[in-house]
């Protein structure tokens, strides 16, 4: 049932991470648009993911504020390395097919990788049940 549960909640973050790169690109198009729309994207995805795999994949209470910053920061730094297959991926495509939608496949594949690579991580290091 994680599984199921795990790969939904990555399809909501991907969608959300999309929808707020498609969003940026119809606000800004000039230099580095492509970066500009990750940054936002990344964020955004970022976020929605953290609070369902907090509540819902690894049922963590926080004890207090101060305590769910804490975590929300460890686990954006595990997701620095899963950020880099993601930007990676979705650059690659970008660059390499002529398709204005080829950044979006991309993003798709990078963040299928890094969020299955994230799951082990944050299980390791974040949600650590003792």
């Amino acid at each position: 049932m994680i599984v199921i549960k795990y790969t939904i909640f990555a399809v909501i973050s991907t969608l959300c991470n999309l929808l707020f790169q498609y969003l940026s690109f119809a606000v800004y198009s000039d230099f580095a648009a492509l970066y500009v729309a990750m940054f936002f994207g990344t964020f955004a995805g970022l976020v929605a993911k953290y609070i369902l795999d907090k509540k819902y994949i690894f049922y963590h209470i926080p004890k207090d504020k101060k305590d769910d910053a804490k975590k929300f920061a460890l686990y954006s730094l595990m997701g620095i390395f899963t950020t880099i297959i993601f930007w990676g991926t979705e650059i690659t495509f970008d660059a390499t097919f002529q398709d204005p939608n080829a950044k979006y496949i991309g993003a798709i594949i990078g963040l299928s990788i890094g969020y299955a690579i994230k799951y082990f991580l944050d299980k390791m290091y974040v949600f650590i049940h003792k």
